[in-house]
């Protein structure tokens, strides 16, 4: 059957959120072959699909996942922990699991998928397997973990990128993204080269910066938990090395590349925030909200970066720090803990700026003619409010459906 000859489908529901443009009351989403056709309150031709008390949301974006740690059934370690003794957690965890990595990204892309995730970005370790995303049907940009403890491990680093991205080129399941871990695993020049990399192939670059007070220590005075920790991985005189680069020269190496993702930023100062946004046509930071709370950190700077012009977008983490991979849940906790911002911004953070920050926002991230029939149905409390958002946010209720492709799964 043709396009033209499929017949076309509409939902109707309590309120329709575009993301870039109002909330709708009673409004309708048509779509056909998997396309949105029409977002609106008018009559439309066909059948109306009434859903009720719900709210339809463009398909939520979890920018930063590890979907590894999917298979834990609640944080390591506990609450407010330092940093470096969390790590050593995540190490023994992964020396004693006893399942395969792949059942855990599976139980994990599942789960997403449920909470109405509809686009993933994650983070990968190499040899990880791309079998569960041939199944999983959303969109996933799987970022390649690279690792550089000394300068004779860039070249393999690079091979590995290399591979991983003549891979994503060779199938419609995933696209490649690559992710130099640290500035601690990592030593400048291959940051440098992954961001030459992202530029020359066009992929998504991200790195985990400014996330500890650990890591700016080890930057400013070459000492601290993270410092001793390393000299005991990998001896004190390759230690020396490592995570002394400044997050201002790393944010500038990374606006060298196609499209670059901050991880966390939860201490970003005024300067690399200032760069950030001068460069926000191709840089974004994924705020982790739960994550950032698990550990206990300083207040998130979200309006600083907000008012600057920083993209901001949302991620669950892993459940290695997060109770779960619902990205509807790190909506509404940011929007607990940042009172002072706008409610329609915080749900762009977990949708159009996700999509962003992936380079997909041509595709996906709101409701509108022309992108993809990926959406999120949540229920709504069975109250009046003149604020649909207050509905949507002041609300425990879960979601009750996800739409990828046109296809309810």
């Amino acid at each position: 059957m043709a396009i033209s000859e499929t017949p076309p489908v509409t939902l109707k529901a309590r309120y329709v959120f575009p993301v870039d443009g109002e909330p709708i009351a009673d409004g309708t989403v048509t779509f056909r072959a998997g396309v949105i056709e029409a977002v609106g309150d008018k009559p439309v031709d066909g059948e109306v699909r009434d859903l009720g008390n719900v709210a339809i949301l463009p398909g939520l974006v979890n920018a930063h996942t590890h979907l590894e740690f999917s298979d834990l059934d609640r944080p390591l370690g506990k609450p407010g922990m330092g940093f470096v003794d969390w790590i050593q957690e995540v190490m023994a965890y992964r020396r004693q699991r006893a399942e395969p990595t792949w059942r855990a990204v599976a139980k994990g892309l599942d789960e997403c998928v449920r909470f109405g995730t509809t686009a993933v970005g994650e983070i990968a370790q190499p040899g990880w397997s791309a079998e569960p995303f041939l199944h999983a049907g959303l969109n996933a940009t799987v970022f390649l973990e690279l690792i550089a403890l000394a300068p004779d491990r860039v070249d393999k680093a690079i091979n590995l990128a290399q591979q991983h991205i003549k891979a994503g080129n060779a199938t419609a399941a995933w696209q490649a993204g690559i992710s130099p871990h640290t500035p601690y695993t990592t030593i400048e020049p291959l940051v440098r080269a992954a961001a030459r990399i992202s530029a020359e192939n066009r992929v998504p670059l991200a790195f985990h910066l400014a996330e500890s007070k650990e890591e700016l220590q080890l930057a400013a005075s070459r000492s601290g938990p993270l410092r001793e920790f390393l000299s005991n991985v990998v001896g004190p005189e390759r230690a020396r090395h490592l995570g002394t680069q400044s997050t201002d020269s790393l944010v500038r190496d990374l606006t060298k590349a196609h499209r670059a993702q901050v991880i966390h930023g939860n201490y970003l100062d005024e300067r690399a925030i200032a760069l950030l946004a001068e460069h926000s046509d191709h840089t974004a930071v994924i705020y982790c909200p739960r994550t950032h709370a698990y550990f206990g950190h300083d207040a998130y700077p979200l309006e600083k970066m907000l008012s600057a012009g920083v993209i901001v977008a949302l991620g669950t983490d892993s459940r290695a720090s997060s109770p779960d991979l619902s990205l509807l849940a790190e909506i509404r906790f940011a929007a607990s803990r940042h009172p002072s911002v706008p409610r329609s911004t915080i749900l762009r953070m977990g949708t159009q700026s996700g999509a962003i920050a992936l380079g997909r926002e041509q595709h996906i991230g709101s409701l509108a003619p022309g992108k993809r029939a990926d959406l999120a149905i949540v229920r709504l409390p069975d109250r009046h409010s003149a604020d649909p958002y207050e509905l949507l946010f002041d609300s425990e209720k879960s979601v009750a459906a996800t739409w990828i492709n046109g296809v309810s799964l």
